[in-house]
């Protein structure tokens, strides 16, 4: 499926929008399509005017923008005709059944007109329509992927939710810097948090989060949540604290700093130091058994089982389990004699340093 290029265009959200008439909903009925030509698109695909004379040629060279990606997108989609309920049902059987990729690509390009359509919905959150009708082509050509022809569904009905479920995850990916709707219950508010507060004032109602989530469904806080970060702008953390102020203070510098300091640095250094040279002095009192469970469960990287070293000595798997619980229980008083000052020790895991 050729796929337009992804050129700026100039305030697409000055372009007044045509009306559409084509059909719009999820339970499009591809049929009446055949009827009724998607008039609204052809509207927006006016052929562009192919110069004719010197004069033409020389106004085209000296504007701003020679075309129009957009305009060219939609006259180029126009090319392709609409199926019949008959010529889809076939397409979609020849792919599914013999992976007739010219069956598939016939499927696609039919439907780039609904892409564009949904999209259309759209089009206020983004700069560029192109980006929202390329995002639309992916779902088109995933829900081509995943028809079934077999279930009595026709295809456009099927491939709006996936055209719609591209767009969308689209938008929440790059409306902001700062990713919103990870979640669930945030993508449901991130789309119709504002629809139900304007719905609650206009039945009287004072849209209270607490309110507000009983009808969406989702927990007080995350609408509380939401409502803050959808107010809130991106802002950089550099962004210095006094607008006139170019090198000051910035946002940044009241971050905690979660890296420990010298004073902590040398610390822990200096325990590791001291553990190394007590554990070293136990290994010193433990002969046979306990010192090939020490060194070999307790210090190792990579533990040997029970089951292993009870096969070295012919003893039984839960007489090695004993023997490493007494010799736990050895470790922790030899820590707790030798170094005072610390408290409960967890050597249910020792690390070696």
């Amino acid at each position: 499926m050729p796929r337009a290029r992804k050129t700026p265009s100039i305030a697409n959200s000055a372009r007044p929008e045509p009306e559409v008439t084509g059909p719009v909903s999820p339970d499009l009925d591809q049929e009446e399509a055949q009827e009724e030509p998607f008039d609204g698109l052809a509207a927006l695909a006016e052929p562009e005017p192919l110069p004719h004379d010197e004069d033409k040629e020389e106004k085209i060279d000296t504007a701003l923008v020679p075309y129009d990606p957009l305009q060219r997108y939609l006259s180029e989609i126009r090319r392709y005709p609409l199926l019949t309920v008959e010529e889809e049902h076939d397409l979609a059987i020849r792919y599914k059944e013999h992976n007739d990729i010219e069956a598939a690509y016939r499927l696609v390009t039919a439907n780039l007109r609904l892409v564009v359509m949904f999209a259309r919905r759209y089009e206020r959150a983004v700069h560029n329509l192109l980006d929202l009708i390329q995002e639309g082509s992916i779902g088109l050509m995933e829900a081509v992927r995943n028809f079934d022809p077999y279930r009595g569904v026709r295809f456009p009905s099927y491939a709006v939710w996936w055209v719609r479920a591209y767009i969308i995850r689209y938008l929440m990916n790059n409306w902001r810097m700062v990713k919103l709707g990870t979640t669930q219950a945030q993508r449901k508010l991130f789309f119709n948090l504002q629809r139900e507060k304007e719905r609650l004032e206009a039945e009287g109602f004072s849209p209270a989060p607490k309110l507000i989530a009983q009808q969406l469904g989702v927990k007080e806080e995350e609408v509380v949540e939401m409502e803050q970060r959808m107010s809130a702008r991106d802002l950089s953390l550099d962004t210095p604290m006094n607008a006139e102020e170019e090198e000051g203070t910035s946002l940044i510098d009241f971050i905690a700093d979660k890296h420990a300091n010298a004073e902590e640095t040398v610390a822990v250094a200096e325990y590791r130091e001291l553990m190394r040279e007590k554990m070293a002095a136990f290994a010193r009192t433990l002969k046979g058994k306990e010192e090939v469970i020490f060194r070999t469960r307790l210090l190792a990287e990579e533990p040997v089982t029970l089951q292993e070293i009870g096969d070295q000595y012919g003893i039984s798997r839960e007489r090695i389990r004993q023997l490493e619980s007494r010799l736990k229980k050895k470790l922790k008083d030899f820590l707790l004699r030798e170094i005072k000052d610390v408290k409960g020790l967890n050597i249910g895991f020792v690390e070696e340093q």
